[in-house]
């Protein structure tokens, strides 16, 4: 990975074995546009095949881990509605492959609101940890869209039904005392324990024998890859349906207007 360029919106940092990615665009409160989305997925493609990187630890930079999908950069992309769509779908189903075929220990950091795309792929780490404050959100039936993310498969299975449909379907914000309860994530720390306590903790992970790991990763996976890999692809055939119905473009414009007024 030595000598490739910073991806725009992702902050690279290699500390020994383990390599932090910081979704980085502050501005728009660490949302990821369609390049964004590529290059991080590009990124874990690169990592799995890097000898050199054990741990991958996902992050946001200040206050936000991610507020999801940057809807205002995808609309103003160049193109018609059908090839925009198009692209970005294939885009994003690629990236959440990538998630999916990590080989290596992969770690999310919540360090505050997780919404949308930027929840769901969270879950798919191996290991979450969450800053007190932070809460998951996947407003998907607000935009009259619908699962993605594998989410349709790893939240019944992480939380049960009852509560990963009050999440997937009723737009309920999962708190991080009720992600712990419901052992969705590893631990929740203070904030300004993220780098005194935690930070410190993860770098020890870094000099774990990384043959032992991908062994025991590969073991524990063995029965959901495949399970994965097709709600990734239902989920993503699905959304493009999804994007062509007036409840759905309805939904969307007024989430426009609401922003434009901001």
């Amino acid at each position: 990975m030595a000598g490739a360029k910073e991806p725009a919106h992702l902050k690279l940092e290699r500390f020994g074995t383990v390599l932090r990615v910081t979704i980085n665009n502050p501005r728009k409160k660490n949302a990821l546009n369609r390049q964004a989305y590529q290059d991080l997925g590009d990124t874990l493609v690169s990592a799995n095949k890097d000898d050199s990187v054990h741990v991958v630890v996902l992050t946001g930079a200040g206050d936000f881990y991610s507020s999801g999908n940057d809807m205002v950069s995808a609309v103003a992309e160049e193109g018609s509605v059908e090839e925009k769509l198009a692209r970005g779908n294939a885009i994003l189903r690629e990236m959440v492959r990538a998630f999916i075929q990590f080989d290596k220990l992969l770690i999310a950091v919540i360090n505050g609101p997780a919404i949308g795309i930027a929840a769901t792929t969270a879950l798919l780490c191996d290991v979450v940890y969450m800053v007190d404050t932070a809460y998951f959100y996947t407003p998907f039936t607000s935009l009259g869209l619908c699962a993605e993310g594998c989410s349709s498969y790893t939240f019944p299975l992480l939380m049960g039904r009852s509560k990963a449909s009050e999440m997937l379907l009723l737009n309920h914000r999962l708190s991080a005392h009720e992600a712990l309860q419901f052992n969705v994530v590893a631990a929740v720390v203070k904030k300004d324990e993220l780098e005194t306590k935690l930070w410190p903790q993860i770098l020890e992970y870094g000099k774990l024998p990384i043959g032992s790991i991908k062994a025991t990763k590969r073991l524990t996976n063995r029965f959901q890859r495949d399970q994965l890999h097709e709600a990734n692809d239902r989920e993503t055939e699905a959304l493009m349906g999804r994007y062509h119905t007036e409840e759905s473009m309805n939904a969307v414009m007024e989430f426009m207007m609401r922003k434009s007024k901001m």
